[in-house]
């Protein structure tokens, strides 16, 4: 049975990484990457040394996790890995944000990582991995970040509990929770409709090829959690221990910075 990875963002930043991680590691027989830049995904196929199957969709799109559902079901492949690293994001309070751009949040962030994660499941044998990418901002409200933050929140509490649900399978499921990662991905969110700029700097940025390497060693220990450096797991550690009002404070200092 062949076996293949399924990664979406996969055209840059932590996506790409991740692929280039799975081939490097030998995690599948082919890579399923899923991104809207045909041309980036036709670098990456020129570039990894496995072969590499670019899906050039839209997962804003519902109909875009039903044409990988439909791929599944015809090969019906052993998913050994599915890395959801697609995110969409924009800085910016309630009223910065048009409704396409905090739609666009949820669609991406949410609805499509449920539905993708589920239709990859039935897929994938003993032995499997699942990450899913959120963030240390899933771990408390972030004014100026707010919906940003929510969308991070539900994957980091989808994710743990549908661990539970799946005990017993052996697949290996991780939340991915870095800090600043230094990718176009920061810039991409700064470009608001409303030209926003709640969020004035992005500092101790890492590059995403440290957060895969963290991702996949956590994984590796079965970890619910990846926090991915020393000060995101302290971050990490505050919010259980300090109310959400001192979280909120420090950040409305922080993000004025």
């Amino acid at each position: 049975m062949k076996r293949v990875a399924i990664i979406t963002g996969a055209s840059s930043g932590m996506g790409r990484e991740f692929a280039r991680a799975a081939a490097k590691r030998g995690l599948a027989d082919e890579i399923w990457a899923v991104a809207r830049r045909a041309d980036r995904l036709a670098q990456l196929q020129a570039e990894l040394p496995v072969p590499v199957r670019p899906l050039v969709l839209d997962l804003g799109d519902p109909a875009s996790v039903d044409a990988v559902e439909a791929l599944l079901q015809a090969e019906h492949p052993a998913v050994t890995l599915l890395v959801n690293a697609a995110g969409f994001a924009k800085f910016g309070c309630w009223d910065d944000l048009t409704r396409a751009e905090a739609d666009g949040m949820m669609e991406v962030n949410m609805r499509a990582l449920v539905d993708l994660t589920a239709a990859a499941l039935p897929f994938v044998p003993r032995g499997g991995r699942v990450l899913q990418v959120a963030s240390c901002a899933a771990f408390q409200p972030l004014p100026g970040l707010n919906l940003y933050a929510a969308t991070k929140a539900f994957v980091l509490r989808y994710t743990r509990a549908l661990r539970w649900e799946l005990w017993g399978r052996g697949i290996r499921m991780t939340a991915v929770c870095p800090g600043w990662v230094s990718t176009e991905f920061n810039q991409v969110a700064r470009a608001t409709a409303s030209g926003s700029n709640t969020v004035r700097h992005t500092p101790l940025s890492i590059p995403p090829a440290a957060v895969v390497r963290a991702a996949f060693a956590a994984n590796t220990l079965d970890l619910p959690v990846a926090s991915c450096l020393p000060t995101t797991f302290v971050q990490r550690l505050g919010t259980k221990l300090f109310p959400d009002w001192v979280s909120m404070g420090c950040w409305q200092l922080l993000r004025r910075l």
